[in-house]
């Protein structure tokens, strides 16, 4: 591994495993999602971690899925799954496993504990359980089957695996300590009983371990060496180490346990259940509308992969709990796109602008650079005739101060072709400004002033005659407070009514005719667009604004 002059925790952690020879230097992560749900941001961050740190060290990562609820899991989000870590940049190889593939060695490891003493099956109830658990200031009770027999035990055991109960109707619970003031080890849950097709074991099982015991077996099993999770999982390290006590790895390498902090953004949610009732009750189009946190929906939104990987990178990892401003992750999009986007030109809120000296008949052709960023983009073509299209607020019949773009008498340029002076405007019966005049000065071809005078406004445009229709959609923030997630707010009673914006009859360079999604532009002086791709087709062009060109992110003073 390369010298590095500052490392996160997690190195240091790694250093020092490798330097006591405790997995003989081997690093073996894993990305564990549960394939119930889209993947959003913050997972992001875990699979730029995991597969990060393993390639830092010259490891390995799994992609594991976590299958041990059939109710609430299907091939779809599995499918979905492994789609965003590829687009993310990252590739398992062979290693892609899930936790249903351990079911057999799973049942058979809670039999070991059984025979061992350190587990039983229980009747109390959900809510008995809950009951009997205790508080943070009350230590918990014991179950009255807490001290049923080995024999009795594993019997019982079978029968849940044979069917012979209802759900609920009994559950295996680790034998630990009912006083503990970690209320994780008091006799936590190992299997409960769950009538339901699995999608890849169908109805082989009925009864499915629970995510605290599949998960460090798992672990165990693919000699993972560092379980990287998040920190809502730190009070149950204990549990994870408990749970492989009585683990027999090879080498006597058991995996270990490590906490970073979860990443949240303002002004959005990421809990899986927030998203789903954005979904189900419609207050987004889909798990991949534009401003959904999903990569789904970042990637509709014009979000190369690497803006999202170099926001990981510099968000950095900690043990601390925050907050991220969003304006950051617009502003690492920003700096992406300012880089490789094309630079065309569209107008989402059109007037006509009409040259009156100029011939009707006359089309002219100019040479345009496609990204100053990036001359081997070269230039395109486009054409110039006597009508054309501007912004409906590049045009102010009674100037504001300040205001240098057209009003009657002032002199633009227009983007790449000439100088222009407004000489005035027609209105319909309701006083809308529906045509603006102006002259065009033919010496000024370029934008040039051979004169020397002082031009202090450039607008752009669209060309009348080949200017192709499109639809644009201008996003903002979901929600309108900062935290929607904090507290006992009702979040869905923060959602900002003007998050989205639909302009139709915007008008944009023909040039963009055969442009397919995802590709990004930066539209001149309105900010970076992609085209969406979900709705847009060949004779239907649909962009999503994916950030402004102003860089709203300030950072702070130290």
């Amino acid at each position: 591994m390369d010298n590095e002059t500052t490392k996160n925790f997690i190195e240091t952690i790694i250093d020092e495993d490798n330097e006591k020879n405790t997995y003989g230097k081997r690093v073996h992560t894993r990305f564990p999602p549960e394939p119930n749900g889209y993947l959003h941001i913050g997972h992001a961050k875990s699979i730029c971690l995991n597969f990060g740190i393993a390639k830092k060290y010259g490891g390995i990562t799994n992609l594991r899925f976590d299958d041990t609820n059939p109710s609430k899991e299907n091939t779809e989000y599995v499918e979905s799954i492994k789609r965003d870590v590829k687009w993310l940049g990252f590739d398992w190889d062979d290693r892609m496993f899930y936790a249903s593939d351990y079911f057999d060695k799973l049942y058979e490891y809670a039999k070991k504990l059984i025979r061992l003493g350190k587990a039983y099956v229980d009747d109390l109830s959900s809510d008995e359980i809950r009951e009997y658990r205790g508080t943070f200031n009350t230590p918990g009770k014991e179950s009255p089957c807490r001290n049923r027999s080995v024999e009795e035990n594993l019997q019982l055991f079978e029968d849940m695996k044979a069917g012979k109960f209802a759900d609920g109707e009994k559950v295996l619970r680790a034998k630990i300590d009912m006083a503990s003031p970690n209320l994780n080890m008091r006799d936590p849950v190992l299997y409960r009983i769950v009538h339901a097709s699995h999608h890849r074991t169908g109805d082989k099982w009925c009864i499915y371990p629970m995510y605290d015991f599949a998960h460090p077996v798992s672990d165990a099993i693919e000699r993972i060496t560092h379980s990287i999770c998040t920190l809502e999982f730190e009070a149950h390290r204990p549990l994870y180490n408990w749970v492989l006590e009585d683990w027999d790895d090879p080498e006597g390498q058991k995996p270990r346990q490590i906490e970073f902090a979860r990443l949240g953004i303002d002004h959005t949610v990421m809990s899986k259940r927030k998203l789903r009732a954005l979904v189900e009750n419609g207050h987004v189009s889909g798990w991949d509308d534009p401003r959904m946190p999903t990569l789904g929906g970042l990637r509709r939104r014009g979000y190369p992969p690497a803006s999202i990987r170099n926001f990981c990178d510099r968000i950095g990892v900690s043990k601390v709990n925050s907050t991220v401003d969003y304006g950051f992750l617009e502003h690492c999009l920003r700096e992406d796109l300012n880089l490789n986007a094309q630079r065309t030109m569209a107008v989402l809120r059109p007037i006509k602008l009409i040259l009156t000296n100029y011939p009707e008949n006359k089309t002219e052709t100019f040479e345009v650079e496609n990204n100053p960023n990036r001359p081997e983009d070269g230039t395109r073509t486009v054409t110039f005739s006597r009508e054309l299209y501007i912004e409906a607020d590049d045009f102010m019949e009674e100037p504001v101060k300040g205001y240098f773009r057209l009003f009657p008498g002032n002199e633009v340029r227009l983007k790449t072709t000439y100088i222009v002076r407004c000489t005035g405007c027609k209105k319909d019966d309701d006083g809308n400004v529906v045509e603006v005049y102006a002259e065009y000065d033919p010496e000024t071809r370029g934008g040039n002033t051979p004169d020397g005078r002082k031009i202090k406004g450039t607008i752009h445009w669209a060309d009348a005659k080949t200017a192709l229709d499109a639809e644009v959609r201008l996003y903002d923030n979901l929600f309108l407070d900062p935290e929607p997630e904090t507290g006992d707010k009702d979040f869905l009673t923060l959602l900002n009514p003007n998050s989205l914006e639909i302009l139709t009859g915007c008008k944009v360079e023909r040039g963009l005719q055969d442009a397919q999604a995802p590709r990004s532009f930066q539209f001149m002086r309105l900010g970076y667009f992609c085209l969406d791709n979900k709705d847009s087709k060949p004779g239907r062009l649909v962009f999503n604004r994916s950030v402004s060109l102003k860089d709203s992110f300030k950072p702070k003073k130290k």
